[in-house]
């Protein structure tokens, strides 16, 4: 057999010193070289042994350790892949989550300000009326006598005059004049018509009854006679609704009117004090939008707005007498998610101030009970407000002052494409 290099035991033949010297060379000036031992190399940091079995053994713990690292690195390599992924699918989770609550608060407030395409007047009061029949507390002929009425009501354009009450304000007039409790001075707005909510706007429409109501006393006053003369007549809600519309095709509010997709007939949607300025500018009536953005008093209160409502009633209404009919219109007062009208404020014997409202949420049979003879006040629970019962963070009025020229007019409508409303600080 040819002779093996001792360094290797690779077979080597007669070229075996050649090959010794060629692979082995730096060996042969290794410790005991000079004395014929064998080396032996260890593969992996170059450590020389003149034992076999101590290299094998040395080298068996290179494997081992790298074996070790090698798991542990794998073992980290999985867990935090384990752990991106478990991120990732919870922060999908989440995505999706947010994606679908969004989804639901949109189509909530769709549904709370009427713009989820669900119908408008007509639709609810059929509906409504349905609902009513099925539990016993309509009769059928009832049914088709109202909707007939309603029909007759929308394609008129006149509200059929079913959910109003007149004569309040003259009844607190005389009120007033006999009590002598705790009131010193009352001032009380022009003739105004309570109008209520119904079957049809049930939720959603105390911003047209509030228009309804205001647009009652104007009727009443000759001075509006000319800018009126095309709206003798209560108008219905739908109607109210295409006029609002037309008020935004001459150019009133665009801003609010986008928010309505420039539509409002055939829908619930709510309206606030720019939708009742716009309307009434358009009519070339007179108004002005004041903002009392803030409380100006202690627990939340308003008193900037009890005295600017005051001022209001009071200004050329100076004299001693303690009940004062004024012929002032009434006050819309808008805050967040209702609307109501201010008819008259009271001052108490204490100084305090209170305010008397008219509110669509009110039914025609709660209102009536104030027409009686017999009334003794506590009616006036219902219309009654003190500074601590209105506490919204934010209060808008629109009140009514005189007629406008179309000068004036058009000049109004295009301040309103910038601003509509004064702030009071």
């Amino acid at each position: 057999a040819p002779p093996e290099c001792p360094f290797c035991g690779e077979a080597a033949g007669r070229e075996l010193e050649e090959h010794v010297r060629a692979r082995h060379g730096h060996l042969l000036d290794a410790p005991g070289a000079e004395n014929g031992e064998r080396l032996y190399e260890c593969p992996m940091c170059s450590l020389t042994c003149t034992d076999i079995q101590i290299l094998e053994e040395h080298v068996d713990l290179h494997l081992e350790e790298h074996n070790f690292s090698e798991g542990i690195g794998m073992f980290h390599c999985d867990e935090d892949l384990e752990l991106a992924q478990q991120l990732q699918t919870e922060e999908d989770e989440w995505q999706r989550s947010e994606e679908k609550r969004e989804r639901e608060e949109f189509k909530k407030l769709q549904r709370q300000y009427g713009l989820d395409n669900s119908g408008g007047f007509k639709q609810q009061y059929l509906k409504n009326m349905e609902r009513e029949v099925d539990r016993g507390r309509m009769q059928p002929f009832e049914y088709h006598k109202r909707k007939a009425d309603m029909m007759e009501s929308l394609a008129s354009g006149i509200d059929d005059g079913k959910t109003k009450t007149s004569g309040v304000i003259e009844t607190l007039c005389k009120y007033y004049q006999n009590e002598n409790k705790d009131v010193r001075r009352v001032w009380l707005s022009a003739g105004v018509d309570h109008f209520h909510s119904s079957l049809g706007d049930r939720g959603w429409g105390c911003g047209y009854r509030n228009f309804q109501m205001l647009l009652s006393s104007l009727l009443q006053n000759s001075f509006y006679n000319d800018c009126l003369r095309d709206t003798t007549l209560i108008p219905s809600i739908p109607k109210i609704q295409s006029m609002i519309e037309d008020a935004w095709r001459e150019g009133f509010d665009p801003h609010g009117a986008s928010h309505f997709n420039n539509r409002l007939h055939g829908s619930k949607a709510w309206i606030g004090a720019c939708e009742i300025y716009s309307l009434l500018t358009s009519l070339r009536i007179k108004c002005q939008i004041i903002d009392f953005h803030k409380p100006t008093g202690p627990m939340g209160t308003h008193p900037r707005l009890f005295e600017w409502i005051l001022h209001y009633y009071s200004k050329d209404n100076e004299g001693g007498a303690k009940v004062v009919c004024t012929s002032k219109p009434p006050i819309y007062l808008q805050h967040q998610g209702h609307s109501r009208t201010v008819v008259g404020i009271e001052e108490k014997k204490n100084k305090s101030l209170c305010l008397l409202l008219f509110d669509p949420g009110c039914s025609s049979q709660q209102m009536q009970k104030l027409l009686k003879q017999s009334c003794d006040g506590t009616g006036l629970k219902l219309l009654r407000k003190l500074m601590g019962s209105l506490k919204e963070k934010q209060y808008q009025i629109v009140s009514v002052d005189g007629v406008l020229s179309l000068e004036e007019k058009a000049a109004r409508c295009q301040a309103s494409q910038v601003l509509t409303s004064e702030k009071i600080p």
